[in-house]
C-alpha cells in the first residue's frame, strides 16, 4: 500500500470517527460547541478572512465594519451547525417524520413540474442547508443528480457519495459527466445546480451584487436545449437547528417566450438576480468564502461597453 493510499485512509478514519462523535451528542450540545469553533475560525485562525471580509464590504457598502465582523461570525457558526446537521440528518429525518423539521412553500408547483415528463433543473447556491434540499427530495420519491467534484481521498469521495445516495442524490462527477448529464435530461429526470461558484474568464459574465461575476453556461444552456423549467429554491434555517424552509422561489420556463428566456446570458442573469434576492434576506446563511468575484477579461469590459 503506497504512502499517498495510507494517508487518504487515515484521513477517512478520523473523518469517520469526527461524524460518529457529533452523532452521539445532542443536538443542543452541538450548537454550543459550533460557537466555539465559528470563534476560532474567525477570530483566532482568521481562516479565509481578507476573501470574506472584501466580500461583505462589496456586497452590503452600507455595512459599518462591526456590523461586517458580526455578520462574518454569524456566518461560521452557521457553516459549523450546518455539519452538525448534516450528520443528523440521516438519523432524524425520515419518511414519516420530515414535517416536523422541513416546512415546505410552493410544493404545488415543484411536485407539478417533478411529476411531469419533462427534464427539471433546479438551481440553488450555498446558501442554508441544501443537503437538506436533496434529502427532502428523495425522501418524497423524487431522485436528483447533482454534478460535483471528485474528491482526491477515493475513501472519502467513496463515504460521501454513499452518504447522499441512501436518501436519492445521486453525483454526476464534474470531469467526464456530461454524457451522463445529457442522459438524466433526455430521460427527463432532475438535475440540481449549486450554481454560485467562479467559471472562469470564459463563463458567462453576469451581474452579481452589483459587481461582475462569471457563471457557468452550461445551466442555461441545458434548460434552453432540453426545454427544462428551471426552479430557483433554497432551503434555509429557521430559529433553531434542525428546522428548515424549503420554498420555490421563483420558476422559468424556456418553451414560454419571455424576457429571461431569450438567450444563454439573459437566463444566467434571471437565475443569478433570483439567488441575490434570497441570499439579502438571510445573508448569514451564505457561503461568502468564495472568491465569486474576479476581474473580467478585456473582451468581456469591451463588450459591456458596447451593449451599453
Amino acid at each position: 500500500m503506497s504512502v499517498r493510499r495510507v494517508v487518504d485512509f487515515a484521513v477517512y478514519v478520523l473523518v469517520r470517527t469526527f461524524v460518529a462523535l457529533v452523532q452521539a451528542l445532542p443536538i443542543e450540545t452541538a450548537v454550543g460547541i459550533t460557537r466555539g469553533l465559528a470563534w476560532l475560525a474567525h477570530r483566532v485562525f482568521r481562516i479565509r478572512h481578507r476573501v470574506v471580509e472584501e466580500n461583505l464590504r462589496c456586497a452590503f457598502p452600507d455595512l459599518g465594519a462591526e456590523e461586517r465582523e458580526r455578520l462574518a461570525r454569524r456566518m461560521w457558526e452557521h457553516l459549523f451547525l450546518l455539519v452538525v446537521e448534516v450528520a443528523h440528518i440521516p438519523r432524524k429525518i425520515h419518511q414519516t417524520n420530515w414535517r416536523r423539521y422541513i416546512q415546505l412553500g410552493g410544493k404545488e408547483v415543484l411536485v407539478r413540474l417533478l411529476l411531469s415528463d419533462r427534464p427539471v433543473i433546479i438551481v440553488t447556491g450555498h446558501f442554508g442547508n441544501f443537503e437538506a434540499a436533496g434529502v427532502l427530495l428523495g425522501l418524497l420519491g423524487f431522485p436528483t443528480f447533482t454534478v460535483a467534484r471528485t474528491l482526491d481521498n477515493p475513501y472519502l469521495d467513496r463515504f460521501v457519495n454513499r452518504f447522499r445516495g441512501l436518501s436519492g442524490q445521486w453525483i454526476i462527477p464534474k470531469k467526464g459527466g456530461y454524457d451522463q448529464i445529457v442522459q438524466v435530461m433526455a430521460q427527463g429526470g432532475t438535475m440540481t445546480f449549486l450554481a454560485d461558484q467562479h467559471a472562469g474568464d470564459k463563463g458567462c459574465w453576469v451581474e452579481f451584487f452589483g459587481r461582475p461575476a462569471s457563471a457557468h453556461k452550461a445551466i442555461a444552456l441545458l434548460a434552453m436545449t432540453y426545454h427544462a423549467p428551471m426552479v430557483v429554491g433554497y432551503c434555509r434555517r429557521l430559529d433553531r437547528p434542525m428546522q428548515f424552509e424549503m420554498r420555490v422561489h421563483a420558476v422559468a420556463d424556456p418553451q414560454q417566450t419571455t424576457a429571461e428566456t431569450a438567450s444563454v446570458q439573459t437566463l444566467t442573469q434571471w437565475y443569478t438576480r433570483r439567488l441575490e434576492e434570497f441570499i439579502r434576506q438571510w445573508p448569514e446563511q451564505y457561503w461568502w468564502l468564495h472568491r465569486r468575484w474576479r476581474t473580467p477579461p478585456a473582451r468581456q469590459t469591451k463588450s459591456a461597453k458596447k451593449a451599453a
